[in-house]
């Protein structure tokens, strides 16, 4: 998997840490002998800002959707600020120049997107900002119109599938060998400085979902057993939790962090 010959390398940055994390990357998943397809990869602009808006089913999307650029362009991920402070991830979050996102205060980290591409980075958004359980679009966020349209770059949807038999939310991680994962580019879209963030949204859902749902249909391998159909999607006949029982798991998952974390403030004034 890697990008035209013809392209150019750009590099707005010193790369010390990205390149060989891909690079590794690379080796590990041909390792476990994933069996990728990559389509669209000609829509991925050559040069300049743009925003890459891709699903989310599993830990291992932010990897893949970078590779798809790697080596001639690098993707700065949008990502939450925990995986910057761990002492693991962090330093190498922050030695590739991705940009932490503070969910209670947002605005620090569209202003360091836009800056980023208006730079002529590409940056990387999943537009539902957390894990799909049911392995169906989610609600999107209107971040990704927004930046775009502020920073006058194009938009560029994408999709991957397969992921989430690897690694993903609520499962054990799955490494034995021959899995297949596949990405799809969309064609880039433009939308104007003063377009209604709410509309480009549902028009960046929409191919999204065409892009998906093509993933979905070419994927060549079918579950193994009946309790294997967990990562199916219901409408795919899997077992996975509909999109509104998987809206509430993630209402009661976000209630109870926001319970930890209060009893930690507690605890740590109480001393």
């Amino acid at each position: 998997m890697g990008p035209p010959a013809r392209w150019p390398r750009v590099r707005s940055v010193a790369e010390i840490v990205y390149p060989p994390v891909l690079w590794l990357a690379r080796g590990v998943f041909r390792a476990l002998g994933i069996q990728f397809s990559l389509t669209g990869q000609e829509h991925i602009p050559r040069t300049g800002g743009a925003v890459l808006a891709s699903n989310h089913v599993s830990y291992l999307d932010f990897t893949f959707c970078g590779l798809t650029t790697f080596p001639q362009r690098l993707v700065r991920f949008m990502a939450k600020d925990a995986v910057f402070k761990h002492p693991v991830s962090g330093p190498l979050m922050r030695g590739m120049h991705h940009i932490p996102v503070d969910r209670t205060a947002g605005s620090a980290a569209f202003q360091s997107a836009v800056s980023a591409l208006r730079a002529g980075e590409i940056v990387g958004v999943f537009p539902e900002a957390t894990i799909s359980r049911s392995f169906v679009l989610k609600d999107f966020k209107t971040g990704a119109a927004r930046m775009a349209a502020a920073a006058d770059v194009p938009l560029v949807p994408m999709a991957t599938w397969g992921g989430q038999r690897i690694y993903t939310k609520g499962h054990k991680r799955d490494l034995s060998r021959g899995k297949a994962v596949g990405l799809a580019v969309g064609e880039p879209f433009h939308p104007a400085p003063d377009a209604d963030p709410d509309e480009v949204t549902r028009e960046l859902k929409v191919r999204i979902d065409v892009l998906l749902s093509g993933l979905q249909e070419s994927y060549p391998q079918q579950p193994a057993n009946d309790e294997d159909r967990w990562w199916l999607p219901v409408s795919l006949g899997g077992t996975a939790p509909t999109l509104e029982q998987a809206t509430t798991m993630d209402a009661e998952e976000a209630a109870e962090r926001a319970a930890r974390r209060a009893a930690e403030r507690e605890r740590r004034r109480a001393k």
